[in-house]
């Protein structure tokens, strides 16, 4: 009984730490995207783009010096940097994200309607990913030296460099232009409506250059940490006790290496957020990407602020999210940092 209480005190403890853990990341992070936006709207300050013409258009021809005039003071770009920046800051207290000033929308509006693509993309590349680099690392490192591992590891590192535009273009080429197996951009067919079946289809070949994008690092990592495992004090004892070789590999070798593969998954966000703008733009998602790209050109900092602190946001959770997991699953992992 005594046992028992000590380790339910024990767990107590941990899980205390680890919510505290959480809280001091989440209270690092307000001073952190305070500084993102800082940084953003400095930067598009410099930016040699004037923010007008953008607005205008072509239409900018036709204005008269009176409507550009009154249109730049409407638009409060002849305040100061510091009247702008405090405006802005003081709005997104209040809970009001501004006006974009290239779509001539709400930022909420703009955002509302083209995160969840974005999200849905993300999300079904990430699993994707994760499963490919199980999937395939298991088997490397189970079959350490034969020819799958060589395939494997050989077509890792050869992926590594490539970007994902890249890899998105000749996916189009293949796919899409030569076999004709998948559209080749867009959410759905041109005038059909956004159906289950039509999202699906789109979906198929940017998700999946998505995730092969990702899997080099994780699927290298996987086949690494699994060797080790491999090799410790407790698989080798449960080799010794006769146990079958994929209960050994499955049962004892590869929960130890996921620990570290939650963390490096973590440590991928920010260029699993990369990649997918940069998929996006390629496939012509309509998600997230063409408004960062067009909030840029048009030096649109309601919009571009938002943007950079959702990408910002995103990073520092799954960061978050891939601590918490590491200390949840192994009580080594300290969480005093």
């Amino acid at each position: 009984m005594v046992e028992r209480a000590d380790l339910g005190a024990a767990r107590v403890s941990r899980a205390r730490g680890i919510g505290s853990l959480a809280l001091r990341r989440l209270l690092f992070s307000v001073p952190v995207l305070a500084a993102v936006a800082v940084g953003v709207f400095l930067l598009g300050a410099a930016s040699p783009f004037d923010p007008i013409h953008q607005y205008y258009g072509v239409q900018i021809f036709n204005a008269s010096a009176e409507e550009i005039a009154q249109a730049r003071e409407s638009l409060g770009l002849n305040d100061s940097l510091i009247v702008q920046f405090g405006r802005w800051a003081g709005d997104l207290l209040s809970g009001d994200l501004g006006v974009s000033r290239s779509f001539r929308q709400p930022v909420a509006q703009v955002i509302g309607e083209r995160l969840p693509w974005t999200l849905l993309l993300v999300t079904v590349g990430l699993v994707l990913a994760v499963l490919i680099a199980l999937v395939l690392g298991v088997l490397a490192a189970w079959r350490q030296g034969g020819w799958i591992d060589r395939c494997v590891t050989a077509v890792g590192h050869a992926l590594e460099g490539i970007p994902p535009f890249v890899l998105a273009l000749g996916a189009i080429a293949l796919f899409s232009l030569a076999l004709g197996w998948f559209p080749v951009a867009g959410l759905t067919d041109a005038g059909a409506e956004a159906t289950f079946g039509q999202v699906t289809r789109h979906l198929v070949l940017p998700a999946l250059v998505l995730a092969v994008s990702q899997t080099p690092w994780l699927v290298l990592h996987v086949r690494q940490s699994l060797l080790t495992a491999l090799a410790e004090d407790h698989v080798t004892g449960a080799r010794a006790r006769g146990l079958a070789e994929h209960v050994v590999v499955l049962r004892h070798a590869l929960p130890t290496a996921l620990l570290p593969f939650v963390t490096l998954v973590g440590a991928r966000v920010p260029e699993l957020v990369t990649g997918a703008v940069l998929v996006e733009e390629v496939f012509s998602w309509p998600g997230v990407a063409s408004a960062v790209v067009r909030a840029a050109l048009a030096v649109d900092f309601p919009l571009m602020v938002m943007l950079s602190l959702l990408a910002t946001a995103a990073v520092l959770l799954g960061s978050l999210v891939a601590d918490v997991a590491a200390a949840a699953l192994d009580p080594r992992v300290g969480v005093d940092g």
